[in-house]
């Protein structure tokens, strides 16, 4: 992985002071690129759309960060790159979906095979129809959610309610993003790696490509730097330093539609690693060896059922998404319930990464919504204002 510096970088530094020399070959931004974000962002956590938030960038191998506001209301501490926040939906693609690409690439998990070749227990009406590609473009059929805290003992009793749950229509006909459907392939991920997904992640994506501040269950020395989720009613208690979600809590807080936690730090390396993987650099340290058509597979829009924005595992821009208006067709992302969101523009070279814990100290704070497309807007308006990107790919 090419090295990165970075910092914090206040509104107006200079891109090139605050984050070290120019890489060979490119043109680098007369400001920073979070110039037009930072104060659309602290004036939107000032009326409370959350406690707190970090930006992070990554343009060209530069990194970027600014953060706003305190972890939580029982703690004024200013977040920064390095805090940890609850990735919810995060979990989805930087874990499950990673972990089903290389599945892919290692031959062990066929993208049209049924779901049932690998989940015998996944059972019930239509079932038998339902492919691994459904389940990762949301097309199966599967209901979006289901209680299962409220009456699962654990996490294989859990995982045996998902497999059970009925169908709500014809696979492949309609979308519904299912939190369901993501336990599913918990299991096909599990099943073919023998491993608890957890585990398998740490050893295969995590600790070889040294993001140290992204797991499942985060040990409790992290807890000083984990920004608190939500006051929880099932619970009775805050959250913090543990998974927000109730079924991914009832799971132990291991599974494939949430569970994961990071800082803005890590998922900027995680972006410029599929961004080596997608421009197939020679010098890209591949975890395992597929060629770069398969993380460009795993991006592309799928059209499945027709019209929908949805690649595999992946989202893609659409309209009013939190991709905003302005980034490239190319461009990949997912947004996570706890206010997490990452999108990444090959075209432009470009991974933006904005955290938070906007339902802290409740859920029902709906302030944040907004917030992810504006700022995606604003970065690549303060990048093109001085540099509008040419048609294609940058100079590399």
């Amino acid at each position: 992985m090419r090295p990165a510096s970075s910092a914090i970088v206040p509104l107006l530094l200079v891109g090139v002071a605050a984050c070290g020399g120019p890489r060979p070959g490119t043109v680098q931004p007369m400001r920073s690129p979070l110039a037009l974000a930072v104060p659309y962002l602290d004036s939107m956590v000032d009326d409370g759309a959350a406690p707190g938030a970090v930006l992070g960038v990554s343009w060209r191998g530069q990194h970027y960060f600014h953060s706003h506001g305190v972890l939580g209301l029982a703690d004024s501490t200013r977040p920064d790159s390095t805090t940890v926040y609850d990735m919810a939906s995060l979990t989805k693609v930087i874990g499950l979906t990673t972990a089903v690409a290389m599945g892919v690439e290692e031959g062990v998990i066929e993208l049209d095979a049924p779901v049932r070749q690998y989940v015998p227990a996944f059972a019930g009406d239509g079932k038998s129809a339902v492919t691994i590609r459904q389940l990762l473009t949301h097309s199966s059929g599967m209901p979006a959610w289901r209680p299962l805290y409220e009456h699962a003992t654990g996490r294989a009793d859990a995982m045996a309610m998902a497999d059970t749950t009925p169908l709500d229509t014809t696979p492949g006909t309609s979308y519904e993003y299912s939190d369901l459907g993501a336990i599913v392939l918990t299991q096909v991920v599990e099943t073919v790696y023998g491993e608890r997904l957890d585990q398998l992640l740490a050893r295969r994506v995590f600790q070889p490509l040294g993001l140290g501040d992204t797991r499942f269950l985060p040990d409790s020395g992290w807890l000083p730097r984990i920004a608190p989720t939500e006051n929880d009613p099932w619970r009775g208690r805050m959250v913090r330093g543990e998974v927000h979600d109730e079924n991914s809590s009832r799971m132990g807080g291991v599974s494939g539609h949430a569970g994961l936690f990071s800082s803005a730090r890590d998922l900027l390396r995680f972006g410029d690693w599929l961004l080596e993987a997608w421009h197939g650099e020679p010098g890209a340290q591949w975890i395992w060896p597929p060629p770069p058509t398969a993380l460009r597979k795993f991006t592309r829009k799928q059209d499945m059922p027709e019209g929908s924005s949805r690649a595999l595992g992946w989202d893609t821009p659409s309209q009013g998404s939190s991709a905003g208006r302005r980034l490239s067709r190319q461009s990949f992302g997912h947004t996570g319930f706890t206010g997490t969101s990452i999108w990444i523009d090959p075209t432009r070279d470009l991974v933006i990464v904005l955290l938070s814990n906007r339902v802290h100290p409740t859920r029902e704070n709906q302030k944040w919504n907004p917030v992810r497309r504006n700022v995606a807007n604003r970065v690549v308006s303060a990048l093109e204002d001085r540099h509008p990107e040419p048609s294609g790919s940058p100079a590399r």
